[in-house]
């Protein structure tokens, strides 16, 4: 029942996990779906530069998590490879081994079984042997004890073996050598069998000779030599145990060692790969790049060389290491065979000692002549066979002596084959010398007497030595093959040494030329310096060479094919290299293949013998091939070096052109050609480093090969000890077949007597048994009570335990909680406190944003928005709830961890306080240097516009109004603008981060030293980023200056104007404005750059800010966390505490979506103040363009309004939202509280169960073990009733004896009553105060005495003839009334163990009751429990379906969120493509203005005649024209590059996973995009100073053009019809931008249309969540049924419990009622038995007091009839002395009674005259003594008349005790007993009273009944005051509360008158 109640709780445990479980996943999956969909598109920048470094970044991370997941990929997959295969062969080894296992059990078992049988008949001969021999006994019993410890010694060495934690494969090669050595063991044991045969045959055929006594000898000896075989074979294989633990730990090291090295290896040779992918240079197409291009790849190139050159030292060193670990790796294996041959000359000792045994044998039997020629012949041949082994030892340890000096693993192999061969031939001859000998021995057997057969023998005998010495020839020419194998096997490894080491040279060589391509390389580089500065040098004379250079071009074109040409010669020089080299690869494996083919070739001679000589030859002819592959390899070799001259041949060649071409071209062309050539060193270097990795490739796969052959080799032993297994398996059984049929014979024997000692130790057994069990059913009654007893002590003190604990644990948890709710009650305070100060920052910033705002709006700039917050705080939402579980268990810890970490907190407080003071310093000292330079550069810059504007207004004045200055007064106004933006959004910045600390401050504040150090840090960081800033803010101060510089220029240039304005003319000031023109295009586009960058660092600055904000959303969310943590631990019942968290999100919601709308707003203001200018700059354009114009803009207000209509669903949807958040977390609340009610209950239902299963357990035991004892005990009631019975029995037979006894003295006493009647008055006078019955038991004393005083006068008068008779019936009676009175005393301690019985009883029923209560409580407990594990498993369902809700809801915000941000993306999409099209609007209208202008004036100037003018002018404007459409043409170029850079880009994002491996090529191509935007920008300012060289040539011109005046109309024609092009192709740029906007239009659609799939895939998921939920419920509702149906079960099952409780109750009450009854009989038998042994030893001891008395009366009798005794007489006459004077007339009717005086007569005497009596007689005679004083006699206590009492009373009371015999109490009434509960008054024994003063000690609750004594439990008699305490219990006076019928002794006066009357009348 405990198991099947554990299995229920485990299963519901695992149900409510998995559930858990389920639901955290699926959570999990909701927050990670919305979490990609809402970070998709997220990260888009505005700016083109931003969001090319995000893309870069992102690539460059993706492809390192890459490269990191591929290597773990790849480490993963050789590691399950590496497992799989060590799994498969794990597997086929433990199949292997388990057959061998059960095979060696089955064997085992078998030999057991022989061994025993063995035994057995060996037990048999030496029994037989002393009736055989019976003088030589001590012999045959130390035979025996020989056997039997050889006999034990075997199998005591198997033991412990399969307990050894050691490898699979040490452990079966340890048992193969076991099981060899054992077969060794067997076989010297059957030669030892055989021996004693022959000795037996011997002894038989001469068993008159009396050799009895040297068999027994040799039969000693044999048994000692055995012995130490044993110890030797144990001694043994511990030696092999140790080599083998040693030699596996060698092994371990040696491979742990090699895979660490070839691990080290790969991993070196992939990141060489790795590098060699990785460092390759790329060419780019256009020429100008590649001058930087090529130095880039050169500087590349070096870096690369170098790395390669300090891996190639790697390699070498490694390479190194790899040899010196190989040589120790051989070093090893040598050592390993030295411990081969160690091993071997084990095993020859064994092989000595086995002969040394065989000779002792020998000379023991070499008395018979037919011993001693078998054997003579046997040590031939075991000189032979010693001599043999020696050989292949010797062999062996030459082999081993070799074996050092070899290398190769297949020479180890070679000499192993040979030994094994050697060892199998050994082998076999022992097996033919063993047939031999049992041939011979079986000869010896049946012919005895023949000698014929023994000459057969002979001649068999020589026929095996001729074999034996032929193969001992064979064995030497065996020898000399090996050796001279050897020696070839030793020239081919020295051979391959020098190869090596020619490799090695190789090597070095290859070294030396990659020192001298280094040093070629250094020198490259110097040239390439000096080449850069001749570069430099020719870029300024090619301005004038233009005509020479293209020339040169063409020059170089050609240069370039002849380069090509030498590149395909040097090509195919290395491919003819590499075919060499695969050529050499080829001849190595091939040469390998015919060495290894050689070494096979060399095996199959070594096991074929005669083919020796055919082999030579072969390996001649190998030599020969040998020889040739060398000469081979040498013209390889040749070929190569010839190969490397033409390669140094083309190099030369190369320079030589070199040479030529530099004559030709020019330095130019020189260092492009140097760069080729050292481009093809550089690959050449890593050619020859690729053929080296290739080789090191090569010596890896060699050494994986060696390892390969190894493990064959390994394997190929693992089947030879596998063979040697089997066959000594064979041999085993052979020998054990033989052992059987020894002894068939001795089992029959032994079995017959095992029958006949089963039978007897059956027979005694069951006599112990019967003795057992007696004993045995008492003490288990005691034991198992005491057990009980002990059982429930031990439960109550578990329970008290328990209780205590959970009282102790319900205040450590109010404790905890009181401590809880004032730290939730401080972090209140603090967060309201915190949320204050938040408001107000808020507030601020929002300020702040509106007047940013206003200042955009102003500028009219789009710039990039503020990236939503929206997404962290939905997902923070979402998160909160596992993040809430997780901080609690958080806090719990770093409440313990704070008080730790609270002195080392100090000591860095202090620390981090200096630094930060420091830092505070240091950062005031740069702010106020900042402040200063701003205002020192604000101030100049104020002063250098005043200048300019001075100038201009001068300029203006001079000029007339012909040009405007508005473009640089606004870029001016602008730039203001922007510096102080930037200074304010600093200074916001810097607010920012203060506040920002501020918070984390005022957050991190609860908890003391530790909140100060976060504090410090946090500090340090915003330090750290003001320097940062401070940083950025130096760079623009280095702007600034430049700025400041240019405008210096300006003025310097309108100063010089100035001059030449007032001495020129008319054209000068037509060249001013020229100029002016120029600079002022120059200004714009510096102003163009300086904007783009303060945009670039505002949206930096954004970012930044929004990175911060989404800190302190995550701080305040964790603020909220805490809060709702906290009230929920303070506040677990109810759920207002978490409306305060719900209202605080609400806040965070609309806070959001407020800056979202002001967001909104600014993007439509902008767009309308754009589409207004967009309609100015349109209307003014006039024309076609206008109505394309405006079409655009209708279409960009439709659009507008579309996106209104958006925004207006979205504010929506964000109403839903915050509602929806509001269910969801009030929701959430609640099923929190009651998920973590569920789990307390849960667990404490657990512990509940496991109490109450581990209690049923002891019940159920318990019950058991009373079943157990109510069997026995029952038993024993049976017993007691039987015994009881007899009791009866005996009662009835003792009663009828008593009334036939009494009847017979009635018949005899009838006569005599006369006389007793007289003395009856005075006797009833005496004694009337007694009771009644006293009276009745008085008068019957009284007739017995009657009937004994007539019986005595019979006798006298009949001469004694009836005294016998008297005598005889006297001891009758005393006899029946000792039985009598045993009978009684028996009844008596019946009734007293009955009444302890009954007693033990009522305790045991009381400790039933109040343990039926304990369980019953439990019960109802349990009930309890289940009820509320109930109730919570509903709670747990009712909260998950609250979980589900709450992430429904979660996933629409998010899904809606998700929407915005799109809608805001295409917004900001929009906005940048308005500014692009505007900022080309603006240009389009000032160049169109600029050129009407001009023409206006022309046609002016024309129609005034200013012709010479109008043509200056002219020809300036087409040159000025012709510029600006350059700069116009090369702008747009760059523009459309720019955008379709960005296009490319964002298809990298789309497409990242298809173009990860063009990365490379991107960020190159990026590289030189850059480059060549700073070559244009050099360029274009060369061009303008060229631009100001050439208007002085132009100035120059002009004088002639003065004179040509009449050329001019043609020129002016010209004009016009360049301006009709130009107004053509200005429209054909307006179609280009339409198409531009066309096509946005299309992007547009299709991110609707994406917008519409993203809404189909939402509303998909929301169908997929409601089948979830769906699925979910109903999954829910079968869990419910099943947990009801459970529930019900349960019931079920606890009424069960319940019924089965109650009828084990029942059970337990009649068990404990039978018990206690029982143990009360058996205690009353107990002290039955001993007062009846009491009784019957005083019964003795009275018994021969009687008779002595009786004696002495009869004596007496005889002596003194008629005779007065001297002695009495003189008692008499001084008692009259001593008795006061009233009582001496009794003295004297005593004396007359003693001297035979009549009563009357005495009266007579005494009625007389008092003074002439008796009495005046005595005083007459005695003469006035009768005054003396009496002596005081020493009174006793028990005399109840006191000092009254005289001498002679006392003495004759003494008497009559002394003689009265006590009779026996009477039967005792049931009713009457005390009960046990109440103890007596006092104990009466000594050593009851010790026992009685414990039992008092204890309360009368407590008393152990089966620890009282007997005394003690039931008292019988209680003393009086005046008992003695060491009287008997019979002696003792007996207790007032008990009804006595024992006769009392009669009265002093009655007593000693009747006694003398007696006395007198006799």
């Amino acid at each position: 029942m405990s198991s099947w109640l554990g299995g229920i709780g485990s299963g519901l445990g695992q149900s409510l996990g998995q559930v858990g479980g389920s639901l955290s996943s699926f959570t999990g999956q909701i927050s990670n779906f919305t979490k990609d969909m809402l970070l998709e598109g997220v990260e888009e920048v505005g700016d083109a530069a931003t969001e090319l470094q995000v893309s870069n970044n992102k690539l460059a991370d993706i492809e390192s998590a890459l490269t990191s997941q591929k290597s773990e990929y790849d480490r993963i997959r050789k590691l399950n490879a590496e497992l799989e295969e060590k799994l498969e062969a794990s597997e086929i080894q433990i199949k292997g081994q388990s057959a061998e296992y059960r095979s060696l059990l089955q064997q085992k078992d078998v030999e057991i079984s022989h061994l025993k049988a063995r035994q057995s008949g060996l037990m048999e001969e030496v029994q037989n042997l002393p009736a055989m021999l019976p003088v030589t006994t001590s012999a045959s019993t130390a035979t025996s004890s020989s056997i039997s410890s050889y006999m034990s010694q075997p199998s005591g060495s198997h033991q412990g073996f399969h307990g050894d934690e050691m490898d699979l494969s040490d452990v079966i090669w340890s048992q193969q050598e076991i099981n060899r050595l054992s077969a060794e063991v067997m076989r010297l044991e059957a030669e030892a069998a055989h021996w004693r045969r022959m000795s037996q045959a011997s002894t038989a055929a001469a068993a008159g000779n009396g050799d009895q006594g040297e068999v027994l000898k040799l039969q000693r000896t044999i048994k000692e030599l055995r012995e130490e075989m044993s110890r030797e074979v144990d001694e043994h294989q511990h030696e092999l145990a140790a080599l083998q633990d040693a030699q596996r730990q060698k092994l371990a090291d040696i491979t742990r060692r090699h895979r660490e090295d070839l691990a080290e290896y790969e991993e070196r040779i992939e990141e060489l790969e790795d590098k060699n992918h990785s460092g390759g240079p790329s060419t780019s197409p256009s020429d100008a790049s590649k001058v930087q291009q090529l130095q880039k790849a050169i500087s590349s190139l070096q870096e690369t060389a170098d790395q390669r050159e300090k891996q190639l030292a790697e390699l070498s060193a490694g390479l190194e290491e790899a040899q010196a670990k190989q040589a120790s790796l051989q070093l090893e294996k040598d050592e390993v065979q030295e411990e081969n041959t160690e091993l071997l000359q084990n095993y020859t000792r064994l092989q000595a000692s086995v002969t040394e045994l065989q000779t002792r044998v020998q000379e023991q039997e070499g008395k018979s002549l037919q011993k001693a020629q078998l054997d003579h012949e046997i040590q031939v041949l075991r000189k032979s066979l010693a001599a043999a082994e020696k050989e292949i030892e010797g062999l062996k340890s030459m082999a081993g002596a070799e074996s050092k000096e070899e290398v190769e693993h297949a020479d180890i192999l070679e000499l192993n084959t040979i030994i094994e061969t050697l060892r199998q031939e050994k082998e076999v001859l022992e097996q033919e010398k063993l047939s031999i000998q049992e041939q011979r021995v079986s000869n010896d057997a049946a012919e005895s007497g023949d000698t014929e057969s023994l000459e057969d023998l002979k001649a068999e005998l020589e026929r095996r030595d001729n074999a034996l010495r032929n193969m001992e020839e064979e064995r030497d020419t065996l020898m000399s093959e090996l050796e001279e194998l050897d020696r070839q096997n030793q020239e081919a490894t020295q051979h391959m040494i020098s190869v090596k080491e020619q490799l090695s040279g190789q090597l070095r060589e290859a070294e030396a030329e990659l020192t001298g391509l280094t040093a070629e390389l250094n020198t490259t580089k110097d040239q390439k310096r000096t080449l850069e500065q001749e570069l430099e040098s020719q870029k300024e004379k090619a301005s004038q060479s233009a005509f020479t250079l293209n020339d040169l071009h063409m020059g170089k074109q050609e240069l370039e094919l002849r380069v090509k040409d030498l590149k395909d010669k040097l090509g195919h020089a290395q491919e003819q290299s590499r075919e060499a080299r695969r050529e050499i690869t080829e001849l190595k494996s091939t040469l390998e293949e015919q060495f290894s083919f050689a070494k096979t070739q060399l095996d199959q001679s070594r096991e074929r013998g005669s083919e020796a000589q055919g082999t030579e030859e072969k390996l001649a002819g190998k030599e020969g091939e040998l020889s040739e592959l060398r000469r081979e390899l040498d013209e390889i070799r040749s070929s190569h070096n010839k190969a490397l001259s033409e390669d140094y041949e083309l190099k030369m060649e190369n320079r030589r052109l070199k040479v030529e071409t530099e004559q030709a071209v020019g330095n130019a062309e020189e260092l492009a050609k140097q760069i080729k050539e050292s481009q093809a060193a550089l690959n050449r270097t890593l050619r020859e480093k690729e053929t080296r990795i290739e080789a090191l490739k090569l010596e890896k796969s060699q050494l994986e090969g060696e390892l390969e052959q190894a493990e064959r080799t390994l394997a190929e032993q693992g089947k030879q000890f596998q063979q040697t297994i089997e066959e000594l398996t064979r041999a085993r059984s052979l020998d054990a077949s033989a052992l059987q049929t020894e002894h068939e014979r001795a089992i029959k024997l032994n079995q017959e007597k095992d029958m006949e000692i089963a039978q007897l130790k059956r027979d005694v057994e069951q006599v112990a048994s019967d003795h057992r069990d007696t004993n045995e059913m008492l003490s288990i009654t005691v034991a198992g009570q005491k057990q009980l007893t002990d059982l429930l002590q031990e439960k109550d003190v578990f329970v008290d335990t328990l209780k205590q604990n959970a009282l102790d644990l319900q205040k450590e948890m109010e404790d905890s909680i009181l401590v809880l709710t004032k730290e939730s009650d401080a972090l209140k305070q603090a967060l309201e406190e915190k949320d204050k100060q938040l408001g107000c920052m808020k507030e601020k910033n929002s300020h702040l944003k509106e007047e940013i705002d206003r200042l955009r709006d102003q500028q009219s700039r789009p710039q990039p928005l503020s990236e939503p917050r929206t997404l962290d705080i939905i997902t923070e939402l979402e998160t909160e709830i596992t993040q809430l579980r997780s901080s609690r268990n958080c806090l719990e810890e770093e409440v313990q961890t704070l008080r730790r970490t609270m002195e080392e907190l100090q000591a860095s407080l202090l620390l981090s306080q200096q630094s930060l003071q420091a830092q505070q310093t240091e950062l005031e000292q740069t702010h106020a240097r900042h402040q200063q330079t701003t205002l020192n550069y604000d101030r100049l810059i104020h002063a250098r516009d005043e200048e300019i504007s001075s100038l201009q207004r001068t300029v203006d004045q001079l000029s007339g109004s012909r040009v405007r200055d508005s473009p640089p007064v606004q870029g001016e106004v602008i730039l203001q603008e922007e510096k102080t933006q930037t200074l304010s959004q600093e200074n916001g910045n810097e607010k920012h981060d203060l506040s920002k600390v501020d918070i984390e401050r005022l957050v991190r504040g609860i908890k003391e030293k530790e909140t100060e150090i976060s504090l410090l840090n946090e500090k340090n960081l915003s330090l750290t980023r003001q320097l940062d800033q401070l940083v950025v803010s130096r760079d623009e101060v280095g702007k600034l200056s430049q700025m400041i510089l240019q405008k210096d220029l300006e003025i310097q240039a309108l100063h010089a104007r100035m001059s030449l304005v007032g001495g020129g003319g008319h054209s000068q000031d037509v060249m001013f404005l020229q100029q002016q023109l120029q600079a002022y295009a120059v200004e714009r586009e510096q102003v163009l750059g300086v904007l783009n960058e303060k945009t670039r660092e505002n949206s930096q600055l954004r970012s930044d800010y929004h990175r911060l904000m989404d800190i302190m959303a995550g701080k305040e969310a964790a603020l909220s966390k805490l809060q709702q943590e906290n009230q929920r631990l303070s506040n677990m019942s109810d759920p207002s505490g978490s409306q305060e968290m719900f209202k605080e999100t609400i806040q965070n919601l609309s806070r959001i979506i407020r800056e979202k709308d002001i967001e909104i707003d600014a993007l439509t203001q902008k767009c309308q103040t754009l589409v207004t200018v967009l309609q100015s700059s349109a209307g003014e354009s006039g024309g076609g363009s206008g109505g394309v114009s405006s079409n655009q803009f209708e279409e960009l207000l439709q659009e507008r309004d579309t996106l209104k209509q958006q925004v207006k669903k979205m504010e929506e949807w964000k109403q839903q939202v915050i509602t929806t958040v509001k269910n969801m977390q009030h929701e959430s609340a609640q099923l929190q509280e009651e998920l973590i009610k569920l789990q307390g209950q849960v667990s404490a239902d657990s512990d509940c169960s496991s109490k109450l299963s581990v209690d049923y357990a002891g019940l159920i035991q318990s019950y058991e073990r009373k079943e157990s004892r109510l069997g026995s005990l029952s038993q024993e009631l049976a017993q007691v009733q039987q015994t009881i019975t007899q009791l009866s029995t005996t009662k009835d037979v003792l009663l009828v004896k008593l009334d036939s006894v009494a009847q017979a003295p009635e018949v005899a006493g009838a006569p005599a009553t006369g006389a007793s009647l007289a003395a009856a008055p005075v006797d009833q006078t005496s004694q009337g105060l007694n009771h009644e019955k006293l009276r009745e038991e008085i008068v019957q004393l009284r007739i017995e005495l009657a009937e004994k005083e007539n019986a005595i006068k019979t006798l006298q008068e009949n001469n004694h003839r009836l005294s016998n008779a008297a005598s005889a019936t006297e001891s009758e009676q005393r006899s029946q009334a000792g039985e009598a009175r045993l009978v009684r005393e028996r009844l008596e301690a019946l009734q007293r163990s009955v009444r302890e019985k009954d007693l033990l009883i009522k305790t045991k029923g009381d400790q039933l009751s109040h343990v039926s209560e304990t369980l019953r409580n439990r019960e109802s407990d349990n009930e309890v429990l289940k009820q509320a594990v109930t109730n919570l498993k509903e709670r747990a369902l009712i909260l998950e379906m609250d979980g589900k809700k709450l992430k429904e809801e979660n996933e629409l915000v998010a899904s809606r969120s998700r929407e915005k941000e799109s809608e805001f993306r295409a917004l900001q999409e929009t906005n940048m493509q308005v500014s692009l099209l505007l900022r080309e609007k603006e240009f389009e209208l000032s160049a169109v203005s600029e050129k009407s202008a001009t023409v206006e004036r022309m046609l002016k100037d024309k129609e005034q005649g200013k012709s010479g003018e109008l043509n200056q002018l002219l020809n300036e404007l087409k040159s000025m024209q012709e510029k600006a459409f350059a700069f116009q043409q090369e702008r747009d170029q760059m523009m459309m590059a720019l955008k379709q850079k960005q296009m490319e880009t964002t298809a990298v994002h789309t497409e990242l996973q298809h173009v990860r491996d063009k990365e490379q090529r991107l960020n190159l191509e990026l590289d030189r995009l850059r480059n060549h935007l700073m070559e244009i920008e050099d360029s274009y300012t060369r061009e303008a100073v060229s631009a100001e060289d050439r208007e002085t040539e132009l100035r120059r011109r002009v004088a002639l053009l003065e004179e040509k005046l009449a050329t001019s109309s043609s020129a002016v024609e010209n004009a016009s019809q360049q301006a009709s092009m130009q107004v053509e192709s200005l429209q054909e740029q307006l179609t280009g931008v339409v198409k531009q906007r066309d096509e946005t239009l299309i992007r547009l659609r299709t991110s609707q249309e994406q917008v519409n799939q993203y809404a189909v895939s939402l509303s998909n998921l929301q169908m997929v969540l409601e089948q979830f939920q769906q699925e979910e419920k109903a999954m829910y509702s079968a869990e419910l049924d099943m947990y009801k149906k459970e529930r019900d079960e349960w019931k079920r099952k606890a009424l069960r419990l319940e019924d089965q409780a109650s009828a084990l109750q029942i059970n337990l009450d009649e068990a404990n009622a039978a018990l206690e009854s029982a143990s009360r009989l058996t205690d009353q038998l107990d002290l039955n038995e001993e007062q009846i042994q009491e009784l019957k030893h005083q019964v003795e001891i009275r018994q021969e007091m009687l008779e002595e008395a009786q004696k002495k009366l009869m004596n007496l009798l005889n002596s003194t009839e008629g005779k007065i005794d001297k002695v009495l007489m003189r008692n008499l006459f001084l008692g009259y002395f001593h008795t006061p004077k009233t009582k001496r007339a009794d003295v004297l009717r005593l004396m007359g009674s003693v001297l035979g005086l009549s009563r009357e007569d005495v009266d007579k005497m005494l009625g007389e005259d008092g003074g002439h009596g008796v009495t005046g007689w005595v005083s007459s005679w005695l003469g006035g003594r009768g005054a003396q004083s009496v002596p005081n006699t020493p009174q006793r206590p028990t005399s109840g008349q006191g000092l009254n009492s005289s001498f002679s009373e006392m003495f004759v009371k003494f008497l009559e005790i002394e003689s009265t015999p006590s009779l026996p109490a009477a039967k005792l009434p049931a009713h009457d007993i005390k009960a046990l509960g109440a103890p007596p008054p006092r104990r009466t024994g000594s050593a009851s009273g010790a026992a009685g003063g414990a039992a008092l000690a204890k309360r009368p609750g407590e008393s152990n009944p089966f620890l009282a004594p007997r005394s003690a439990a039931v008292p019988l008699v209680a003393g009086s005051s005046s008992g003695g305490s060491g009287s008997h219990l019979l002696m003792k006076p007996i207790c007032e509360a008990l009804p006595t019928f024992t006769p009392v002794p009669v009265s002093s006066e009655a007593s000693a008158g009747s006694v003398l009357k007696d006395l007198l009348k006799q």
